[in-house]
This record gives C-alpha cells, sequence and structure tokens, in this order.
C-alpha cells in the first residue's frame, strides 16, 4: 500500500514540478515576444528594474538579499525587475501581525521574572530585556530543564509524556514520515483522542512533501485527531511558498514542552541511516515556561484555521499555582518572516557579542551575512574561545560547499571549526560562558534566519546549560578540526564557491 502510495504522490509532485517549470518558460516566452513586438517594452522593463533596484537599495533588509537581487536584475534588466515584482506584490500567509497583537497579552498569564533575572545576572540584561520587551517573549523562572543530545533520548522522553496528558497535546512539526517514530507518537495520540482529550497536529506541506500519503490530514481527523496542514504547496509561482513552518514543538497540558532540532522521522532517532550517525539536540521544559510554547504553537493554529481561539482556555495553572522549582531563567522564543523582527538572528548575534569567555556553536549549515561573519571573528580576535561544528557528511552538496566558503576567512580571523565525522550533525545549540544557551530549531542559514517561521529556547543558568557544553565538547573530541592547511582549493572551486556566497539568500 505503502508502495502504491508513494508512486501516485510522485506522479502528483512531478506534475507540479512540471507546471511551475511551464509557468516560467511562458513568462520569458511573454516577455521575449512582447519585446520584439514591441519597441517601447525593453526600455519601459528596463526602467522597471532601475526602480526595482533603487526600492532594494532603500529597504531594510539584509545587505545579503539587496546585493543578489541587484545583481540579479542587473543582469538581467529586461525581465528581472519584472520578476522581482511578482515576488513582493503577493500577500502573505495571512495577516499573522493582527493575530499576534491579541495574543501577545497570553503570554505573561503565568508572570514573568525579569526583574529577579536581570538583578541576578546584570551581565545579560539587554539579552532579556529585548527578548521581553520588545519581541514580547518573557522569561520564566518555575521552570525545570532537560537537555537532550539525540533524538532517542528526546523521543522516549516524549512518550511517557505523551501517556500522561490528561486534557490536551498540541504537535507542530515540519518533517513527518511514516516509520517506527511517528507510528510510536501517533499510536499514542489516536488512543489520547479517544479518551476526550483534545489532540491537535500541525505539520508543513513543504516539509512532507514527499513523505506522507495524500489527503493524511483527514486520515488524522477519522481518528480523533484535529489537523491542520501549514501553508500547502500549489503550482503557482508564489513567494509565499518560501515561508515555512521549521518549528517543533510538543505542548501536554500546557506543563511540559519539547524543542528543538528533533523531527518525526526514524533518521531523527537513528532507526534508518542515511548520513552516517544523526545527530542532534532537543530541550524539554516542566512548569511555567511551557505555556510560552504553548501560546506560540495556538497563534500557528490561529494562522492556519482563520479563526478566533480562546487562549486562556488552555492556561493549566487558573485553579492552582505552579509550584515547580526554579531551575536557573528561561526565555522561549520565536520568530517569524512576516515582520522586521529578525528574533532569531538578533538571539544568535547578543550571545557573539555578548561573549566574554568562550562561545560554541553547532550547526548543520553555515551560511551567513558579513555582520554576523565580523562579530564572530571579532569576538575570536577579542579573546573570545570561538568554535563551530558543522557536519562533515552533506544532505545539500551546494549548501555544503557554501558552508565551506566561510572557513578561510573565519579561520584566519581565529575561530575554531569542526566537522563532525560520525554522521550529519543537526544540533542547533549556542552556548557561551557556563551561563547562558539556546536550543532550537533555527539553522545558521537565510532561510531559518528571514524565511522561515521558527522558534527556541534561551537558558540562563540552568543545569542544561552545562549538558550542552558537555555535549559539544564531547561531540568535537568525535570531530576533525579544519586545518588551514586544508583550505587551500583550486582556481575552480573558488570561483564555484565565490559564486554560490553570491547567491546565498536565495538558498
Amino acid at each position: 500500500m505503502r508502495r502504491k502510495w508513494y508512486k501516485n504522490l510522485l506522479r502528483r509532485r512531478l506534475v507540479v514540478a512540471v507546471l511551475l517549470l511551464v509557468q516560467v518558460l511562458a513568462l520569458l516566452g511573454l516577455i521575449q515576444s512582447g519585446v520584439r513586438r514591441y519597441a517601447f517594452l525593453a526600455p519601459t522593463l528596463g526602467i522597471i528594474s532601475a526602480i526595482a533596484v533603487l526600492y532594494i537599495i532603500s529597504r531594510q533588509d539584509t545587505a545579503g538579499y539587496k546585493l543578489t537581487w541587484s545583481i540579479l536584475i542587473l543582469v538581467f534588466p529586461v525581465f528581472g525587475g519584472l520578476l522581482y515584482l511578482l515576488y513582493r506584490l503577493q500577500s502573505g500567509t495571512g495577516n499573522f501581525s493582527a493575530i499576534l497583537e491579541k495574543t501577545r497579552q497570553y503570554f505573561t498569564l503565568p508572570g514573568h521574572a525579569l526583574e529577579e533575572a536581570v538583578r541576578t545576572m546584570p551581565d545579560y540584561s539587554t539579552q532579556l530585556t529585548a527578548l521581553q520587551s520588545f519581541s514580547g517573549f518573557p522569561v520564566y523562572d518555575r521552570t525545570k530543564t532537560e537537555y537532550f543530545p539525540g533524538g532517542e533520548a528526546k523521543h522516549a522522553a516524549l512518550l511517557e509524556d505523551l501517556e500522561k496528558a490528561q486534557k490536551y497535546i498540541f504537535m507542530e512539526y515540519f518533517i513527518v514520515q511514516e516509520g517506527q517514530m511517528w507510528d510510536s507518537v501517533l499510536e499514542i495520540l489516536a488512543k489520547k483522542a479517544a479518551q476526550g482529550v483534545e489532540v491537535r497536529f500541525l505539520y508543513d506541506d513543504m516539509g512532507c512533501f514527499l513523505l506522507l500519503p495524500p489527503k493524511y490530514r483527514r486520515f488524522l481527523e477519522e481518528k480523533g485527531i484535529r489537523c491542520r496542514v501549514f501553508n500547502p504547496f500549489r503550482p503557482f509561482l508564489l513567494a509565499v511558498q518560501n515561508n515555512r513552518d521549521h518549528r517543533k514543538i510538543a505542548v501536554i497540558d500546557g506543563k511540559v514542552a519539547y524543542t528543538g532540532g528533533v523531527n518525526l522521522a526514524d533518521e531523527y532517532i537513528n532507526r534508518v541511516e542515511r548520513f552516517g550517525h544523526w545527530r542532534d539536540a532537543a530541550i524539554r521544559l516542566e512548569g511555567a515556561a511551557a505555556w510560552s510554547m504553548t501560546v506560540m504553537f495556538l497563534e500557528m493554529w490561529s494562522l492556519c484555521t482563520r479563526g478566533e481561539e480562546d487562549f486562556a482556555r488552555f492556561y493549566p495553572y487558573k485553579n492552582t499555582p505552579c509550584l515547580t522549582e526554579s531551575d536557573g531563567f528561561v526565555q522561549p522564543y520565536a520568530d517569524t518572516p512576516l515582520d522586521r523582527d529578525h528574533v532569531g538572528e538578533r538571539t544568535y548575534m547578543q550571545m557573539i557579542t555578548g561573549a566574554k569567555k568562550y562561545l560554541y556553536i553547532s550547526t548543520p549549515y553555515l551560511i551567513i551575512d558579513d555582520s554576523m561573519l565580523s562579530a564572530l571573528i571579532t569576538a575570536a580576535q577579542s579573546g573570545v574561545d570561538v568554535r563551530i561544528l558543522t557536519p562533515e557528511k552533506w544532505d545539500k552538496r551546494l549548501v555544503h560547499l557554501t558552508t565551506r566558503s566561510y572557513y578561510q576567512a573565519l579561520c584566519r580571523g581565529g575561530v575554531r571549526i569542526y566537522e563532525y565525522t560520525g554522521g550529519f550533525n543537526h544540533a542547533k545549540t549556542f552556548v557561551a560562558d557556563d551561563a547562558v544557551a539556546t536550543v532550537g530549531t533555527v539553522n545558521l542559514d537565510f532561510r531559518s534566519l528571514y524565511l522561515h517561521f521558527e522558534c527556541g529556547v534561551k537558558l540562563y543558568r540552568t543545569g542544561s546549560v552545562q549538558d550542552i557544553k558537555k555535549d559539544f565538547l564531547y561531540t568535537i573530541s568525535h570531530s576533525r578540526e579544519i586545518t588551514a592547511g586544508e583550505l587551500k582549493q583550486n582556481a575552480f572551486v573558488r570561483t564555484v564557491q565565490s559564486v554560490l556566497r553570491l547567491f546565498a539568500p536565495l538558498m
């Protein structure tokens, strides 16, 4: 049966790809035909392209985006400006800003611990305050954290927590694939739904492009699971197809929550091998901060359903206070491509510029703009022990080549680069100075930083900060440090990498 639906799905996706190609060719053919027929059309399109470049330069976008689009338009002035207009003049993925305005108040239902955190950790007052006062994500105490250095441990703990659910289960994932991992989760979700627990499931359509059967939403709803598909993929040239839901969130009764890099597919628990051993990271929250992840899920659910949601109905501490013992301070955060507040990027930049002794970074991809590149080098040259872990085995060849194009400048600037030799490193973690860390879904690439819906958890002096550090140091002891001698490339490779760097914002 699976082979049959997969072949049908593959045919359907192939049809979609062909339709997209036909649209591109038709657009180019229409422009060329018009240029030959009407003498005024080419100069008009050239003027449009010039105006588009001026508009791009004036926008508050990253320098990388401005440069890439400007070069594309200037190299192809006849249709470059028109392509950019087609890209820009499209409606977003719903009126998310209106949802955020209505729901930000719910993050502070458990109160917040900003004043206490600032008093306890004055060196991190700007980081704490920026996330809460500007971006709207409170800092909490009364929360216990647990770090998982791999999908297997996270999966086992998640199954135990799902079994304990009494009122609701909310899950939001980028990738879902039938197999041992997802089947074990689905079995519990269906059982809990039959027991009267409210179960909601949200998955991204692009992330599951070739992984789930057609009409899978209906299949889940027949089991009593309320399901939504984020931003369904359509065979049209729409820029909003870039805005994917890359988050991984699981919430149980608003009291326990998970996030991190681990999706719901068997490679994440090493039941199947794609690129060797799959290294990942996840964080479990128990207590007040789990409510923050609940609100994040409900915001995305409201975006998908375009309906009103009674957020307060799900607050778990209306009648009894949260008595969880504090484990430092915890600050969950989310990021959306539909505003100009790049929360993920700012969180990373503040950790880079705020590090005093060491900064350890784990990321599957390393495609960054000049400001972050400069910040990393400045930190290293200021005496901070900056180390970055990336994978030796790659899942996307061009992306991996682009990642390696940054090595020479970083190593020359004093940053130490390691490649995980055991398989694929998918963990997204930062840890600095035995005091602060973050675990989440945000990769160090343009898609995660600017185009995707993402989330993470900032940790201040929790026990898990030390666990993240220990995991990083253990992993690099089983990794290969990149030396200056390895970075000498031939002219052809350097040229290819330079071109890839130029178009990195569009990857």
